[in-house]
């Protein structure tokens, strides 16, 4: 009959994993207790619950930690940088370093994107816009790469025929519409422009079932407005466009942010669309023009 031999080994070394496990339990409880049994750096009287973590003072309760950190004039904040020799580094000092790092690379990061935001794109292609925009009257102004306008921006300038290829964006906002067009060159009407998406028959079929009121309208009753730029939020105006006109006869004399953002505007909301230009105290542009044709002494006030 054999016998069989089991090994001894793993039985060994979990025996030794648990005094070793046991003793370091033991060595922790005891850490703790030393810690107990220490007195209040501050009042004396009581035994220590709490210690700094910028100068390990022990301390008893919050009134104790406030009274020390008067006195001392302690932050009660860990020195990040401090030197820790290796016989008492432990896994919370690199954890501690580990998020030191972290924020230190949140910090950077947050600079960088803070000089993005405040930072507008400059180019070769954007210095090459705003040139040529420069020669046909039009003040083009771009945005940090950080915009969503900036970043989708898909205007061309062909340097041969000194020709604007426009990105323009629609907005029907009695439709609750928007639709974005790459590469409008700037010699087409604004009539030309509008026929593919509103005209009763050569517009796209969706498109014109989305833009059914426009559709509808008399094209005598559509109008063109884009905001004038540069102006606070609660004074907003619009340049009136025409639409007989190219693109770049409408652009002209007029300051743009990346691209050219058009509002297709029915009759009936013409009003809500005010005009750059002189407007008179009583608000009523078109009364006070009327007014001013018979009686020559209101002054304007230009906004």
């Amino acid at each position: 009959m054999s016998s069989v031999i089991l090994p001894t080994t793993h039985i060994m070394s979990s025996a030794e994993n648990k005094v070793e496990n046991g003793s370091t339990e033991e060595e922790q409880r005891g850490k703790k207790r030393k810690m107990s049994l220490s007195s209040c750096g501050v009042c004396g009287s009581e035994e220590a619950k709490y210690r700094c973590p910028a100068c390990l003072t022990h301390s008893c309760s919050l009134p104790c930690v406030k009274k020390h950190k008067e006195a001392s004039g302690c932050s009660g904040v860990r020195n990040k940088t401090a030197f820790v020799t290796l016989s008492q580094f432990d896994e919370m000092t690199l954890l501690s370093d580990y998020r030191f790092l972290e924020d230190t690379g949140r910090f950077a990061n947050g600079a960088t994107r803070d000089n993005l935001v405040q930072a507008p794109r400059v180019t070769v292609k954007s210095k090459k816009l705003a040139s040529n925009a420069r020669k046909m009257n039009i003040t083009l102004r771009f945005l940090p790469i950080t915009f969503t306008k900036s970043r989708e921006n898909s205007t061309f300038f062909l340097t041969k025929e000194k020709l604007f290829l426009w990105h323009l964006k629609l907005i029907f906002p009695q439709s609750s519409s928007e639709f974005t067009q790459r590469r409008v060159s700037d010699k087409q009407t604004l009539k030309q422009i509008l026929t593919a998406y509103i005209h009763p028959t050569e517009s796209e079929p969706v498109t014109r079932q989305k833009l059914k009121m426009y559709v509808q309208a008399r094209f005598d009753h559509v109008k063109v407005f884009m905001k004038v730029e540069g102006r606070k939020a609660n004074a907003v105006r619009y340049h009136e466009l025409d639409i007989e006109k190219s693109l770049r006869d409408n652009l002209s004399y007029k300051t743009l942010i990346e691209y050219p953002v058009l509002h297709v505007v029915l009759k009936d909301h013409w009003k809500d669309y005010p005009l750059k230009g002189p407007v008179w105290h009583d608000g009523n542009q078109q009364g006070a023009k009327q007014h001013h044709r018979h009686h020559h002494h209101p002054q304007p006030v230009l906004y």
